[in-house]
């Protein structure tokens, strides 16, 4: 496009050379100036037209694979020959030459080929540089599941959800995170079909919550207690009806990982962390307090929290039930973690708060997710999950093995 821009106001010049009355007498005398005047004004046009249709294709088209050079109407070669031995300039567009004399103004030519040369070869070469950005801009239109979901939305299809959290994990729009979110779950189900996988989950958060309560000087007791009841309960099917009209009244709209777990449970306990009540922060910021008694009165706060939500539960022991008393014994120090002065056990909590945003952030990528088919996606989502415990399980040990030493 800069080529042909620069070319364009080459040329212009020349037809107004030629045709311009404000200067004195015309400089066209001849029959063949005549007739390279009108060749000349025709090339005008034609560039004109094409770098319309140019612009349009690089408006319409965002992949630049649209753009084929030596494709009949998509390119254009503009040359030096010799005809007869008068230097001409040879313009092809869409496989039709003109050619035209340049005895008049060969220096104004010469200097335009070189123009022209060197903005080509920047043009390709940028060319290159961009294609080096494609995976950034998948084609989703190749992306069966993707276009499933957003043909089932366009449609009037419903797509529940609780919380719109499209700017943290980094989607274009609500559009999108919604079509997303509804090929997630269809994913998520099909990956806990296989046994497997809900082990591997159960043993992993296990580990991960077990360590931390170490790091954070803690006997993980009561929490094992917790973990194991709650694993329990879920496994009883009798429990599932009763769970989710529990989880329906907290605004679940779906019984998957990503709505119970990361949405519901992880993400909005994050939120919370942020947003501590004024009486948490007023305690842990006062520097005349030692920090076993702020730690103290955090931990009594929490605990005072949840015997207060558990005395309006309608199920008393529910899933919620189950899940307060996990909370309990994890709660407070990961409170104390974000809130409090410990630097290396804040550094852990901002590091598994990373990680879960992170896992999140990937899952709704379609750089790192195949949004093609439920089975690719679900393969795609459990080696995220793995990578990301991979990490927070080599976090923990190597701050650990710190600690002992």
């Amino acid at each position: 496009m800069e080529a042909l821009e620069t070319a364009i106001n080459y040329w212009d010049d020349a037809l107004a050379a030629y045709t311009s009355v404000s200067v004195g007498p015309l400089a066209v005398t001849t029959g063949d100036e005549a007739q390279f005047c009108e060749d000349l004004q025709r090339l005008v046009d034609q560039a004109y037209e094409l770098q319309e249709q140019c612009e349009l294709l690089f408006l319409d088209q965002v992949n630049t694979s649209c753009y084929t050079c030596g494709g009949p109407g998509e390119y254009l070669v503009l040359d030096l020959l010799w005809t007869r031995g008068i230097p001409c300039v040879r313009l092809v567009v869409d496989q039709r030459s003109v050619l035209f004399r340049t005895d008049s103004s060969n220096r104004m030519y010469s200097e335009l080929h070189s123009a022209v040369t060197s903005s080509a070869e920047s043009f390709v070469a940028d060319l290159r540089e961009f294609e080096e950005f494609a995976e950034f801009f998948p084609d989703v239109e190749n992306l069966p599941l993707y276009q499933a979901a957003k043909a089932h939305f366009e449609s009037g299809g419903a797509i529940p959800y609780r919380t719109l959290r499209t700017e943290m994990v980094r989607c274009s729009s609500d559009i999108e995170f919604i079509c997303k979110l509804h090929c997630i779950r269809l994913a998520l189900t099909a990956m806990f079909r296989e046994k497997a996988n809900w082990y591997w989950l159960a043993d992993t958060g296990r580990q991960i919550l077990t360590d931390i309560l170490i790091y954070g000087d803690k006997d993980p007791k009561d929490l094992l207690i917790a973990y194991e009841d709650m694993l329990s309960f879920l496994q009883n099917e009798d429990n599932w009806p009763q769970m989710e009209q529990e989880l329906s009244l907290k605004g679940v709209k779906a019984m998957t990982l990503y709505d119970i777990l990361l949405d519901y449970i992880i993400m909005d306990a994050f939120d919370d962390l942020d947003m501590p009540p004024s009486s948490v922060t007023a305690v842990v910021q006062n520097r005349w307090l030692s920090n076993g008694f702020k730690e103290t009165a955090l931990t009594t706060a929490v605990w005072s929290l949840f015997k207060a939500k558990r005395r309006m539960l309608r199920f008393a022991d529910g899933f919620i039930s189950h899940f307060y008393a996990i909370s309990e014994q994890i709660s407070p120090m990961m409170a104390w973690g974000f809130l409090g002065p410990d630097e290396g056990l804040k550094d852990i909590c901002h590091f598994f708060r990373d990680q879960v945003t992170g896992l999140l952030v990937d899952m709704f990528s379609f750089q790192k997710c195949r949004y093609s088919t439920v089975q690719e996606l679900s393969q795609d989502i459990l080696q995220l999950m793995k990578n990301r415990a991979d990490g927070i399980g080599h976090k923990l040990k190597t701050n650990l093995c710190d600690v002992v030493q």
